[in-house]
């Protein structure tokens, strides 16, 4: 059965989360404070965890970037009602697959965690290659000609998915979608910004643009 681990001090939220989730057929346990969700994070026992930032004596950005430089590719989706664009992108930019703003509909909460937990970690390749670019899942370490290249957990999670796509045009919307996991403007040009990113860091002539479609890795 998939474990969910539920990081929230508002106990009327943690157990409105926990009933809902065991009802849909999911093991779960809450954590109130930071570091309590840390150390159960890191036991191996779940499959995802969905972290609020104002956790007591350890907020909710430190405990993900605990988790994520012990190595620990876990998805995390943090749910909280800081929904200001900085919060958002230091929440992205640390390594957290989701972002969701209270108040929340449950449905869309669950939608989020089958999203994040669709891919089986087990089965997948813990690297990925195309050409002398090379990603490693695990360490999260992208290499080009051999040489360490350094991505910020945005960067990464963009080239992942050219890779797992190498020679497929993907939209823009394609990407917000599997990338950055909640629904952006449809005029927000975070995706092309991000792709630019990508071109002085991998090269140029790695990521094709496809006009008014998207992109493609050659």
């Amino acid at each position: 059965m998939t474990s969910i681990l539920i990081a929230d001090d508002e106990a009327r939220i943690s157990g409105f989360i926990d009933k809902g989730l065991r009802a849909a057929g999911y093991a779960t346990r809450v954590a109130g404070t930071g570091p309590v969700a840390l150390d159960l994070a890191l036991s191996g026992e779940f499959d995802l965890l969905v972290l609020d930032v104002n956790m007591p004596d350890m907020d909710g950005f430190a405990v993900l970037e605990s988790l994520r430089g012990s190595g620990s590719t876990m998805p995390v989706i943090m749910l909280t009602a800081r929904v200001e664009l900085d919060d958002t992108v230091a929440g992205l930019e640390g390594g957290a697959d989701d972002y969701l703003g209270k108040p929340f509909r449950f449905d869309e909460l669950v939608a989020r965690i089958r999203l994040r937990l669709r891919r089986d970690p087990s089965s997948a390749p813990t690297t990925l290659t195309h050409r002398d670019l090379v990603l490693d899942i695990r360490t999260r370490r992208a290499h080009v000609g051999g040489v360490q290249v350094e991505l910020s957990a945005r960067e990464f999670a963009l080239a992942e998915e050219l890779l797992r796509n190498a020679g497929q045009v993907l939209s823009r919307e394609q990407l917000l979608s599997r990338v950055w996991g909640f629904d952006f403007d449809p005029g927000s040009n975070v995706a092309d910004v991000y792709v630019g990113y990508l071109r002085q860091k991998l090269g140029s002539e790695r990521i094709e643009t496809v006009r008014g479609v998207g992109y493609r890795l050659v």
